[in-house]
C-alpha cells in the first residue's frame, strides 16, 4: 500500500511540475488507499487520485491568492477509481440511467486474424459505418463485412469515410506508429499563453471559483467532466448544446451536475451572436468538437482572446494537435483499442476495455487542472491562455503509472461494497425526479467541494448567465 500511495503522490508531483505549481503544495495533500481497486492491470486508482489531487491543489492555490489562507486536500484512491465510471452509480427516481449502448459497437475479428473496434454510439457514425462496410443494420451483417477485410486497412477506410473505429494494436505496435511518435513530445496537458491582457483578480466569493464564468461546449464524457469539476469549486457553468445533435441520453445528467444548460444553434445568426455575447463576459471557454469545427464559426482560441482578453480557452481533441491523426475522430474506447490498452486487457477470447472510462474522466480532470492553473496565471501575471489535452496523451499518461501483477489485479472485486458506495453518494431533487449521484471525491478543509445546482435535461435553461 505504501508503494502505491507513493505512486499517486508521484503522479501529483508530475502534474504540479507541469503546471508550474510548487511541490511544497503537495505537503498539504493526503492520498489514502491503494490499487488495485477494480479488476484491471492498469493503476487507475493511482491515476485518478493523482489528477484529482492536482485539481484540489490548484483550487487551494486559487483560494490562497484570493484570501491568503491555505487548506488541506484529501483524496481516497478507491473513491477516485470508481469516479472513473460515475454514471454507473447514478439513480434517477430510484432507477439506473438508460444505457442505450449501440448493439453494433463492439470488437470484431478481421480477415488477418486481428480485431477491430467499431464505434457506433451516435446514429451518424453508425449509418456512415454501415454505408462504408456495405452492411445491414444487424450484427451478423456487420460481422461478415468486417471479417472480409484486414484490420488496419478497415480502420483507415472507416476514418477516411467519416466513421470511427480502432484497429486493436499492442502497446509495442502503437509505440512504433507514426502518430504515437509525433505526439510523444506532447505533455498530458499543455498550458500556453496566447495573448496579452492585464492581470485580473479572482471574483469575490466564498469558494475558489466563485463568480468565474465557464462556457461548456463539450460532449460525451471527458469534456463535460472538465466543467463539472470547475463547478464543484464554485464556478458558474453554462453548458451549450444544439437541438437535434446526438447526445448521451440520461448519462448527460451525470456530467451535467452543477451546471446550467441551454440550446444555441450557431448556424442561426441571432444565436451565433448570443454565444459571442456570452463569451464576451466569460472567463473559461471549454470545447471538445473536432479540430477546426468551432474555429470555422469564429470561436477559435485567438478570436476569443481578442473578443475577451484574459480568456482561458480549454480544448480537447482525440489524438492531439500534431501528427497524421490530429483530425481523426476518437473516443475513450477507440483510443484504448488503437493504443494497446484493450489488447493488454484481453484474453484468449479477444480484447477488452477497462472496467472504467479512465481516459475520459482523467482527461476531463486534466483539462480542469489546466484551466485552474491558467486562471492562477491570469490572476498573477495576466494574459490569455490556451489549455490543450487529448484522449491519446491521457491514455499514455495512465499507462505510464505502470501495471499491477496479474495475481493482484485478478483478485480485485468487481466493485466496492454497496455500503461504501452509499457513503460516497448524495441525493437531490431535480427536474427528472430524485437523483442520486456520486459526490465530489476531492475533500477540501476550508472550501468543501459541492455542486450548487442539480442536474437538468439538456437545454433546460435560457442562454444567459445567472444574475
Amino acid at each position: 500500500m505504501a508503494q502505491d500511495r507513493g505512486l499517486a503522490h508521484a503522479a501529483l508531483d508530475e502534474l504540479l511540475d507541469l503546471g508550474g505549481l510548487p511541490r511544497s503544495a503537495a505537503e498539504r495533500v493526503t492520498i489514502a488507499g491503494a490499487d488495485p481497486v477494480l479488476p484491471t492491470r492498469y493503476r487507475i486508482g493511482t491515476a485518478g487520485a493523482g489528477v484529482l489531487a492536482a485539481t484540489g491543489v490548484a483550487a487551494s492555490e486559487l483560494w490562497r491568492i484570493k484570501t491568503g489562507r491555505t487548506q488541506t486536500v484529501k483524496v481516497d484512491v478507491p473513491a477516485a477509481a470508481i469516479s472513473l465510471r460515475s454514471g454507473r452509480y447514478m439513480r434517477i427516481a430510484g432507477k439506473a440511467p438508460d444505457r442505450d449502448f449501440a448493439p453494433l459497437m463492439r470488437f470484431y475479428p478481421t480477415r488477418d486474424g486481428r480485431w477491430l473496434f467499431l464505434h457506433t454510439n451516435f446514429p451518424n457514425l453508425r449509418d456512415q459505418a454501415l454505408r462504408l462496410l456495405g452492411a445491414q443494420d444487424d450484427l451478423a451483417s456487420v460481422t461478415a463485412a468486417i471479417g472480409q477485410g484486414d484490420g488496419e486497412a478497415l480502420e483507415t477506410m472507416l476514418h477516411d469515410g467519416g466513421a470511427c473505429a480502432g484497429f486493436v494494436r499492442t502497446h509495442a505496435e502503437w509505440d512504433r506508429h507514426p502518430h504515437a511518435q509525433a505526439i510523444s513530445v506532447l505533455p498530458a496537458v499543455e498550458i500556453t499563453r496566447i495573448g496579452d491582457a492585464p492581470a485580473r483578480p479572482l471574483p469575490f466569493g466564498d469558494r475558489p471559483l466563485s463568480g468565474v464564468r465557464v462556457l461548456d461546449l463539450t460532449r460525451v464524457i471527458a469534456g463535460p467532466t472538465c466543467a463539472r469539476t470547475l463547478a464543484e469549486h464554485g464556478a458558474d457553468v453554462l453548458k451549450i448544446t444544439r437541438a437535434g445533435l446526438a447526445d448521451s441520453g440520461q448519462l448527460d445528467l451525470d456530467t451535467g451536475i452543477g451546471k446550467l444548460s441551454a440550446r444555441l444553434d450557431l448556424r442561426e445568426a441571432d444565436q451565433h451572436a448570443r454565444l459571442r455575447e456570452l463569451a464576451s463576459t466569460a472567463d473559461v471557454f471549454s470545447q471538445s468538437y473536432r479540430p477546426g469545427t468551432l474555429a470555422a464559426r469564429g470561436f477559435s482560441p485567438e478570436a476569443l482572446a481578442e473578443l475577451r482578453p484574459g480568456m482561458v480557452y480549454v480544448t480537447l481533441s482525440a489524438w492531439g494537435h500534431t501528427g497524421p491523426w490530429q483530425n481523426r475522430r476518437g473516443y475513450d474506447t477507440v483510443v484504448q483499442a488503437a493504443t494497446g490498452m484493450a489488447e493488454a486487457s484481453g484474453d484468449t477470447s479477444g480484447p477488452r476495455h477497462l472496467p472504467v472510462s479512465a481516459i475520459d474522466y482523467v482527461g476531463g480532470n486534466l483539462m480542469a487542472y489546466g484551466a485552474m492553473v491558467a486562471l492562477l496565471r491570469r490572476a498573477t501575471e495576466g494574459g490569455s491562455w490556451l489549455v490543450r489535452a487529448s484522449l491519446a496523451t491521457t491514455g499514455r499518461w495512465i499507462v505510464q503509472r505502470g501495471v499491477l501483477e496479474d495475481a493482484a489485479w485478478r483478485a480485485a472485486p468487481e466493485d466496492l461494497p454497496a455500503a461504501h458506495i452509499a457513503r460516497l453518494t448524495t441525493e437531490v431533487d431535480a427536474p427528472d425526479g430524485r437523483i442520486r449521484y456520486l459526490s465530489p471525491i476531492v475533500q477540501m478543509s476550508e472550501t468543501p467541494t459541492r455542486w450548487a445546482r442539480p442536474p437538468v435535461p439538456l437545454g433546460y435553461h435560457p442562454a444567459a448567465w445567472p444574475s
